[in-house]
């Protein structure tokens, strides 16, 4: 029986696959070695202070917190009465309040984390939780704040085109898309561990998510994250913008005291869309490319601590969001000064009526019982017109 001998072209992609198995395997071995040997043979010689975090992140965390909740609460309840109106631009309004939200409504919990030298001391679940809503408030508000530049650029370069994507029902199906996508993508911190022994502390020191130095994997994941989550966003920001300023300007109809107030609008938008978060994707980006190759512990450490500062920078979109976006809107405004009026009015009220009740009960233990009967009517009456004028 005559033996088969392989052809030209089957050894050549032998060959090629060989010499790319063999790259594969080498550039694995290179990151598993480098962190091995960091891990093993630096944990004696390096040293991890995070009393830095243990005093940033509670002080700026907390400001974010104090503002962001109420506000972003009110963000939610202009966005809510605006969608009802059928404002297609209420919904990505609403989407990102709502991100800002859930993400303020967990930094007790990295409060907590620093506070104890960013040592992790709650449940891993709760860390998993945490780190998601992290990232899912980053890109998820990255997508939307593109989301409202392209919807304010049909609205002012091309306002007779493309009207269909200027509807509620398409910024529906838009948001609902986003948010199901990040939500894909993201749920890879909850399927894997994110709790991790700090490699500089001999104690039980538990790191949660941000693991140094980083895997070779992980700086693949978040250079996707930086080009899809921070780049095309900050591009069409930056276009969109840059086209209604063009348009405005050139626009006649428009007077200079407009022209201007929309050029710091938009100014004071994109400064800071990028202060917030160009400086942690920056960082981001040179530690995926240094640290799964990088022995130096010196360097590693440094760039950490880098990136911890511009990590808690992001939290401040959290604040500037519904300033910037829901606040500048004039009805919004309106439907804001109502709802702070309302509430004024009935505390007013409560209180008017809480007096007349006080001095009926005083008059009741005296002997001026009839006076200060006719007082205490006297008092609801005036409540009652005041409260009918209003309504008037």
């Amino acid at each position: 029986m005559e033996s088969y001998q392989s052809g030209p072209e089957e050894l050549a992609g032998d060959d090629l696959s060989d010499h790319r198995r063999f790259f594969i395997t080498s550039r694995l071995q290179l990151a598993q070695r480098y962190y091995l040997g960091w891990t093993m043979n630096n944990t004696g010689r390096c040293h991890d202070d995070h009393t830095l975090d243990k005093y940033l992140f509670p002080f700026v965390y907390g400001i974010v917190m104090v503002i962001s909740i109420p506000i972003n609460c009110i963000s939610l309840y202009a966005s809510c009465i605006q969608v009802r109106k059928k404002n297609e631009l209420a919904v990505y309004l609403f989407s990102l309040s709502l991100a800002d939200l859930l993400y303020s409504l967990i930094l007790p919990l990295w409060i907590d984390y620093a506070w104890h030298g960013d040592d992790w001391r709650l449940s891993a679940l709760l860390c998993q939780i945490s780190a998601f809503l992290m990232y899912m408030n980053f890109y998820t508000s990255t997508a939307f704040l593109a989301c409202i530049s392209i919807d304010r650029y049909l609205a002012l370069v091309h306002p007779l085109k493309l009207q269909h994507l200027r509807t509620r029902r398409f910024s529906l199906l838009v948001s609902i898309t986003v948010w199901l996508l990040e939500t894909i993508f993201n749920s890879v911190i909850l399927v894997n561990k994110e709790t991790f022994n700090d490699p500089c502390n001999s104690t039980n020191h538990t790191l949660c998510y941000d693991k140094y130095p980083l895997e070779w994997w992980q700086a693949q994941l978040n250079i996707f994250r930086i080009c899809s989550g921070y780049l095309v966003p900050l591009i069409i920001i930056v276009f969109c913008y840059y086209r209604i300023y063009q348009v405005v300007r050139c626009n006649q109809a428009t007077v200079d005291e407009e022209k201007k107030k929309i050029r710091k609008l938009i100014l004071n938008i994109t400064a800071t869309f990028i202060v917030c978060f160009t400086p942690y994707h920056v960082v981001l980006l040179i530690r995926s490319i240094k640290e799964p190759y990088t022995p130096n512990p010196q360097f590693v450490q440094l760039m950490y601590k880098i990136y911890r500062i511009t990590q808690a920078l992001t939290s401040l979109n959290c604040i500037a969001d519904p300033i910037l976006y829901c606040f500048v809107s004039e009805t919004a405004r309106t439907d804001i000064l109502n709802l702070l009026k309302c509430c004024l009015y009935l505390r007013k009220r409560e209180g008017n009526q809480a007096k007349a009740n006080a001095l009926c009960s005083s008059a009741i233990k005296s002997s001026a019982l009839i006076t200060c009967r006719t007082s205490c009517e006297t008092l609801s009456k005036m409540s009652e017109r005041e409260y009918s004028q209003s309504n008037i």
